[in-house]
Order: C-alpha cells, then structure tokens, then sequence
C-alpha cells in the first residue's frame, strides 16, 4: 500500500492525464509550478530518464501524480514529494494500494538524499530549479537527474549559443549535461509564457579529474570566471608563469583572447591537467 507522510525528515524503506480546477489553477500559481497535463509529454520525460526495473526514483513537485504513476511502472520504488498539502493528499488517496509508490507531503530541498544508489525526475517549479539542481549535485549517491526546466535555463547550462555557465564548467569533471528533449508549453496547465526542456545531469562512471584534485580544479575555475579583462587568460595570468601558462593554453586548443564564458568545460580540463601536471 502507498504510503502518505507529513514528516519529510522520515525516508520510507491522445487525452489529458487529468483535468484541473479553477481554484487549482489559482493555487498552483501561487506555488510557481505548471502540472504537465499530455500523456506524451509524460512518456518523454520517462524515456529520457532511462530507468531500469530496479532503480529507486525520488520525484520532487509530484504534484496529483501525471508523472509519478508513469515512473512507478518502470522503476522500483518512486518517493513522491509534494509541498501542497491538498495535491499530496490527493496523490496519496489516487496511489494507495501501490507498493511502488510513497507519497511525503513536505518540502524537497529539506529532505536527506537515500544512501542507495537513486535518480531524481521531476516537473519541477521553474524558480526553484537552481537550488534543485545544486540538492542534486550534491547527493554523495546520486546516479542521474532528469528535469523538466526552462528551455532557456536549460541551454545556458548545456552550451547554448555557445556559452558555458560556471556551475556547468565547474561539476563538469563529475557530471554530463545534456538536453534529452523539448516540451511545448502546451503541455501544461496553467500554460506557461515559456517552452520547456528535459535536463539530463548524469554521473560520469569515473570523474574526468582525481578526486584528490577536485578542490585546485574548482578553485581554477571560479577564478577564471571571476577574473578580469573578459578572457581567461587575462583571468589566470597573474596566477601562472607566462610561458607556462600560454604552452598550456596552446596543448588545450585555447585561444589566448577566448572569453571565458566560450571554453568549452572539456577545454578546462584540458587546461587544468596541463597546468598541474606532477
């Protein structure tokens, strides 16, 4: 039977999917999040989270559960968690009977990450998909996250127009970001002004830089962002020895004028290995 819980801090071992009332919809509003309402929509997010029968899913934003009842057929268990306590409820009364599935009314950024192995996929509210992200990225056991964002949010951190943001660069060595697929706004309920994305964060099998490494690499990075004159090497310069720093620079592939914000993460590494080989 599914369970419902009000304690978030306790962790437990075609048509439109429904239709949605006026007052929900005033509600939702006020708790920023649009409920995706085509079951083909659904059925991408599920695809692009590529789940197996044996994965445990926390889903944050579960709202009445469009998603979550999708998810409980792939997987083996999803932790649904929604902060509404009257979509919970009803989430909780629409699953009971369902072994898969356990329904915590409460806040997703408060809760402790499982220990195991887990994913998170989630339609989650747009101005919450920052802190969402960072939980992610955090989560020692984190397997992979699959996003419902911002079509916008969503290319910045995946190299959009060319562009690379800090966060990205920064977990780059741990993680590959990726759009897995595009969601018209017409999928949702209320419809937002805006397109949406599916984010895919996955966990690289080995980092792409020693763990030991990881604290010079991060400490590389934000000063290249935060640097002056635009370019990362103006950036770095006062840091590195001239003539080591610019043979670093031509062994990774990059241009002395490059703005920062246009290295591509995988020149970073490049650059990093270059600059702090033993």
């Amino acid at each position: 039977m599914a369970r419902f819980i009000t304690d978030h801090r306790r962790w437990p071992a075609g048509k439109p999917a429904f239709a949605l009332s006026k007052n929900h919809n005033l509600r939702r509003r006020a708790l920023s999040q649009n409920f995706m309402i085509d079951p083909r929509a659904v059925a991408r997010v599920v695809d692009a989270a590529r789940l197996s029968p044996d994965d445990l899913v926390v889903e944050p934003g579960a709202g009445y559960g469009a998603l979550t009842l999708a998810l409980a057929r792939t997987c083996r268990r999803v932790i649904a968690y929604e902060i509404d306590p009257v979509a919970a409820g009803r989430l909780a009364a629409r699953t009971r009977g369902d072994p898969a599935v356990h329904v915590v009314a409460g806040d997703f950024l408060r809760a402790r990450p499982p220990r195991e192995p887990f994913a998170v996929v989630g339609n989650i509210p747009y101005h919450l998909t920052s802190p969402i992200v960072d939980w992610c990225l955090r989560a020692p056991a984190l397997s992979a996250a699959t996003l419902v964002t911002q079509a916008e949010y969503a290319r910045k951190r995946t190299g959009g127009y060319g562009r690379w943001s800090l966060v990205t660069v920064r977990t780059w060595p741990g993680f590959i970001w990726r759009i897995a697929g595009r969601i018209d706004r017409s999928a949702f309920r209320p419809m937002p002004s805006i397109d949406s994305a599916i984010l895919r964060i996955e966990r690289r099998p080995a980092p792409l830089v020693p763990v030991s490494a990881l604290r010079e690499y991060r400490a590389m990075v934000e000063l290249g962002f935060r640097g002056r004159g635009g370019s990362l090497y103006a950036s770095l310069r006062p840091h590195h020895p001239r003539q080591r720093l610019r043979r670093a620079f031509a062994r990774a592939a990059i241009p002395l004028d490059a703005v920062v914000s246009f290295v591509h993460p995988d020149q970073w590494i490049n650059l990093f290995h270059e600059l702090h080989q033993r």
